[in-house]
């Protein structure tokens, strides 16, 4: 393994920290190194991999896939990616649909989308987006530049301009952003990489009010809280609210790279139009078989009714571990994506985890993140419990 790290050093651009760990197979919550060692994977390849490692269904609608067509570009048409645009709409509750290859290309085009939609009432340019502080978006120049984290974006400025930002869960700062310029509120539905920070529902009608009342596009980013994680297919479903705008990747394609933005058919039908965007990978056949079977089995399955049973036993073991240890500070977040908040870098406990055989990531200095595959039991979760309890008390020893 430090062999492979060593060769890869060598030739990979060094954008990523990575842990010291080769991995080779999967199998079900679990995953091996180069050398054979077991781990349980509470990260899923950050929230992609939903189904789990070595679902047969899956590989073998794929390998199906593969020996009839990959490619063949968006000039044509094709049957999978077809009846993929069918099955996620209608899980969506949402109408037309545009396939990605990546999250961040997903929040590319809803940008673009409610941009063409105010030019397209007034004519101007100048029109602003509001997004949240702590978010979090993708790394691509627009993304970028409504991803509320400065450290982020500093090196990469001038980026695309007329963004703002407001504060999450706080009313007053966002409505004192709005102006007659402002054309969308942009925001994850739960915050991931910010800290698994779930907005409130008062905060979210008010901003769909807002949105409604002054036309203004409410765009909803689902790329992480999505695809059931939440205990709703999409986590705004509990609230009750539909945005103009979605975007989802991750889990949509539970390890084959797809993305996607969905929209209204009054935004459909107000704002792209031929030539205003394109991909030359989005919704090929693959794409479209990988998103047709993980719907598939995330129904057969019943994906979302274990994420509520078993999200709810995980949310009850982490908070008993936080009153049992006073370096946790608090825990938060929906269904099979949780966090723990401590209160000093909790980058040791991560590596101790890893040593014990645990995959955990973190979300910020001081935050440990949970976004297990979909498909864990409860005894999988006593497992983890286990493990990260003996990880605390060795940092407590120390």
């Amino acid at each position: 393994m430090k062999a492979y790290i060593e060769e890869a050093e060598k030739v990979l651009l060094h954008t990523y920290n990575r842990y010291q760990l080769v991995l080779d197979k999967g199998e079900g919550v679990y995953l091996y190194d180069t050398e054979g060692k077991k781990y349980l994977d509470f990260c899923a390849g950050i929230a992609v991999f939903a189904l789990g490692y070595g679902n047969q269904e899956y590989n073998n609608a794929l390998k199906g896939q593969i020996d009839k067509v990959i490619h063949t570009s968006n000039y044509y048409y094709n049957v999978p990616t077809i009846e993929a645009a069918k099955k996620l709409t209608k899980a969506a509750g949402m109408d037309r649909v545009f396939f990605t290859n990546s999250g961040t290309e997903a929040v590319e085009g809803a940008i673009k989308a409610a941009r063409k939609y105010a030019y397209l009432k007034d004519g101007k340019r100048d029109h602003e987006i509001i997004a949240l502080e702590h978010s979090f978006h993708g790394r691509t120049m627009g993304a970028l530049a409504v991803t509320g984290n400065p450290k982020y974006r500093e090196a990469f400025e001038p980026l695309i301009g007329n963004v703002r930002f407001a504060k999450m869960n706080d009313w007053e700062s966002v409505i004192s952003q709005v102006n007659e310029k402002t054309c969308a509120i942009l925001l994850e539905t739960v915050q991931g990489e910010g800290g698994i920070h779930p907005s409130r529902e008062e905060f979210l009608k008010k901003i769909r009010e807002l949105c409604d009342e002054r036309d203004i596009l409410l765009i909803l980013d689902e790329i992480q809280c999505g695809m059931g994680r939440c205990g709703t297919m999409f986590a705004w479903q509990k609230y009750g609210i539909r945005p103009d705008i979605m975007t989802t990747a991750k889990a949509l394609g539970c390890g084959i790279p797809v993305g996607a933005f969905l929209m209204t058919e009054k935004i459909a039908n107000a704002s792209l139009v031929p030539g205003d965007h394109g991909t030359t990978y989005g919704g090929n056949p693959l794409a479209g078989a990988a998103i047709n079977k993980v719907l598939d089995l995330f129904e057969a399955n019943n994906i979302i009714e274990n994420v509520n049973s078993v999200g709810n036993y995980l949310k009850e073991q982490l908070e008993l571990l936080a009153e049992k240890y006073e370096v946790i500070l608090e825990r938060r977040g929906e269904g099979l994506m949780q966090g723990l908040e401590f209160a000093c870098p909790v980058g040791p406990y991560i590596k101790r985890a890893m040593e014990h055989g645990l995959i955990l990531i973190n979300a910020g200095e001081k935050i440990i993140r949970f976004i297990p595959p979909l498909i864990i039991e409860k005894k999988h979760v006593d497992e983890m419990i286990c493990i990260l309890s003996v990880c605390l008390e060795e940092e407590k020893e120390k």
